[in-house]
This record gives C-alpha cells, sequence and structure tokens, in this order.
C-alpha cells in the first residue's frame, strides 16, 4: 500500500484503522515518512504504541485511539485505508473537505464510489490477489 502510495521521505502518513501498528511502522523504517495510525479498539492501539516505543520510533510514529471519521485528516500527504465499501462511502466528504490538493488515498481492495484511480495496483500475498486503489486530491473525477 505504501509503494503504490508513492509515499518518499518527509510524507505524512495517516492509516485508518491502523491495528497493530504495521503500516505507519513501515511507513517510517522503510521509507522515512512519518506516521500516524488511527485505531478505533484501545486493545490494537496500545499493542501499536508498545510496538512503536520497542522500535524507539516514537519521534515519527504515533497513534490515535478513536474513530477515523472524527480525525483532522489535513495534515496528511497520504491515507491509507483497508475498509468496506460502506465505510469509504462515510469517510469520502471527510477526505474531500480535509485533504490538501494532491494528497493521495490509498485504498486496499475496496474501491471509493464516484472517484476515479489514478492508478489501481494489483497485488498479490501468497496465492491471494487484490486491487489496491490509489487517488490523488483534485483528480478523483
Amino acid at each position: 500500500m505504501l509503494e503504490a502510495g508513492h509515499v518518499k521521505p518527509g510524507d505524512l502518513v495517516y492509516d485508518l484503522g491502523s491495528g497493530d501498528g504495521r503500516i505507519v511502522i513501515t511507513a517510517a523504517r522503510k521509507f522515512g515518512a512519518r506516521a500516524v495510525g488511527v485505531e478505533i479498539r484501545s486493545d490494537l492501539c496500545r499493542i501499536a504504541v508498545e510496538r512503536i516505543k520497542a522500535l524507539g520510533l516514537e519521534d515519527r510514529v504515533k497513534m490515535v485511539q478513536g474513530s477515523a471519521l472524527r480525525v483532522d485528516l489535513s495534515p496528511a500527504d497520504v491515507v491509507t485505508m483497508f475498509f468496506l465499501t460502506t465505510s469509504n462511502e462515510r469517510l469520502k466528504p471527510i477526505l474531500e473537505k480535509q485533504l490538501k490538493p494532491k494528497a493521495r488515498v490509498v485504498s486496499n481492495q475496496f474501491p471509493i464510489k464516484g472517484w476515479k484511480p489514478v492508478e489501481t495496483v494489483r497485488a498479490h500475498a501468497g496465492s491471494m490477489a487484490y486491487s489496491i486503489y490509489v487517488y490523488e486530491v483534485g483528480r478523483t473525477e
């Protein structure tokens, strides 16, 4: 997802539904980005925070325990997410309102209805194949 989103050093990545923090940790370690993970489940958020501390990444990675629908996304250069289409629909007006022009939105498996991706990447994990949809704010129509 991070490669598909063309994450580069210095980017600020927001991962919505961050789970155990693997995307935000990878964004910092492999891509030189800063990252914010948003996770509604306190147990997963706690696990992510522990991993971030153990890796010494607190200066570049943080976790927010809460709903993706209530987080200020305006600083983001890249937003990654792996939600069902219904959740993408609920997030769409927030993304449109808050994200700056040229910010990238990367959706794993489920497209954002009404937006045209600038790129669709076919990815593989073992025998599973799936699509990653990449959008750029200002180029979604």
